[in-house]
């Protein structure tokens, strides 16, 4: 099978290394903005990949049958459905989209044009969490009831803030931004520091975020919150970025609740990654190398009542017999390489066999819109409540506007002639 890759830069090179251990895949081709790393992802695909400037180009090569791509956020949503409408099979790096609005579009292309649409949500692929979101779903630990899960990490001071520039000669500057608003060159407004810009990216809500949402909305099988509340802000980092480095976000779900917390300034403490699902007969605490349940005593409730003042002399009795657990201890190893290269895998699977894949595009979507709704509740300062069947926001007309923001032009033209 012929793969074409958008896009060299952190994770573009990662997913060059996971379809080259397909025994199936021919990396073809390569397309990327920058000279030196378009130079740099054809020789990692072996020197016969055809180099592309454009993307456009590759996407007219009429032997490619998929392309994987890598770029900036806000490139996902256009290019994912130009590669739809041009007959190519797509594994898109998440976060998903930028706004909400392209999500949807996103769904509607893959189906009209019958594409298979692979989300780089991982961990799906991962045989333990494949375990856990069984275990969980089937009762293990009782009703969960709620969900914790977080990123912290220390980059302090920041990443400083360099003055506007000419952009280097060999970067196509105007391509880089593509639908994104026109700004005048700068070493953050590019390449990787991209993710601190609300033109660009939704920040670690979306990066980091979106992986363990996805595990959370999967194992637990829901489309989406009903309400999302957030706070936090750019307090640490001394630099000119405009995402949060301190964020909390509520999200509230039939029956149960879910709290993601971001710290990029958490001296001392290191967490990335980390979810535990918090039933009424235990815990389980998953991450990208193995998870672990936790079971809770089965105690008699009437020996368990704190002594509080009024409370018979002596307080309550406690008997004599020892508490055992409701359920079993329970163990798993898990691998990030293996998680990589199954997803990789199943893509490809996919593409032959035209099933949808594990993360496909629609549940992307949704995992995506709940990251978009907590920075929308983080910017208007106050609860969003959200409707998952209809995909709109409720009671706030004054919110609405924020599901969706203008392409720049011609990139307004180009996704508007597709009629989603």
């Amino acid at each position: 099978m012929q793969v074409g890759f958008i896009g060299y830069g952190l994770i573009g090179s990662e997913h060059v290394r996971d379809f080259k251990n397909q025994h199936d895949t021919d990396l073809a081709a390569l397309s990327d903005v920058y000279q030196p790393r378009l130079e740099q992802g054809v020789a990692a695909c072996g020197g016969r990949a055809k180099p592309y400037g454009d993307f456009r180009k590759l996407l007219d090569d009429k032997d490619i049958q998929a392309v994987v791509i890598s770029t900036p956020d806000h490139w996902h949503a256009l290019m994912t459905i130009m590669a739809c409408a041009a007959g190519k099979d797509v594994y898109v790096e998440k976060p998903l989209n930028l706004f909400i609005r392209e999500g949807q579009w996103m769904v509607e292309a893959a189906r009209r044009y019958k594409r298979v649409v692979q989300v780089g949500t991982q961990q799906r692929s991962g045989r333990h969490y494949q375990k856990a979101s069984e275990m969980l779903r089937a009762g293990y630990i009782g009703k969960v009831t709620s969900a914790r899960m977080g990123s912290f990490r220390n980059v302090m001071p920041g990443f400083g803030a360099p003055a506007d520039s000419a952009p280097p000669n060999d970067l196509d500057y105007d391509m880089w931004l593509g639908p994104a608003p026109k700004r005048p060159y700068n070493p953050h407004h590019s390449l990787y520091h991209f993710r601190w810009f609300w033109d660009y990216s939704g920040g670690q809500m979306t990066n980091l975020g979106a992986h363990e949402i996805d595990i959370v909305q999967w194992a637990m099988q829901v489309k989406g919150p009903a309400a999302v509340s957030s706070s936090g802000g750019r307090f640490a980092l001394k630099d000119d970025g405009e995402t949060p480095d301190t964020q909390d976000a509520l999200f509230e779900y039939p029956g149960f609740t879910a709290l993601f917390s971001l710290r990029e300034a958490a001296a001392g403490h290191r967490g990335e990654g980390r979810l535990d699902f918090f039933g009424t007969k235990g815990s389980l605490g998953i991450d990208r190398i193995g998870f672990e349940v936790y079971p809770d005593m089965k105690i008699d409730p009437s020996n368990a009542i704190p002594e509080f003042i009024g409370h018979p002399a002596g307080g309550p009795k406690h008997s004599s017999m020892q508490p055992e657990p409701w359920i079993q201890p329970y163990k798993m190893a898990g691998s990030s390489q293996e998680q990589l290269d199954l997803h990789a895998r199943n893509f490809l699977d996919c593409v032959k066999s035209r099933e949808r894949p594990i993360a496909d595009v629609e549940q992307g979507h949704q995992v995506t819109t709940a990251c978009h709704l907590a920075n929308i509740s983080l910017r208007t300062g106050r609860k969003i409540r959200w409707n998952p069947e209809t995909e709109e926001i409720v009671g706030d007309p004054q919110a609405a506007p924020w599901l969706e923001r203008p392409y720049r032009k011609p990139w307004d033209e180009v996704v508007r002639s597709f009629h989603l």
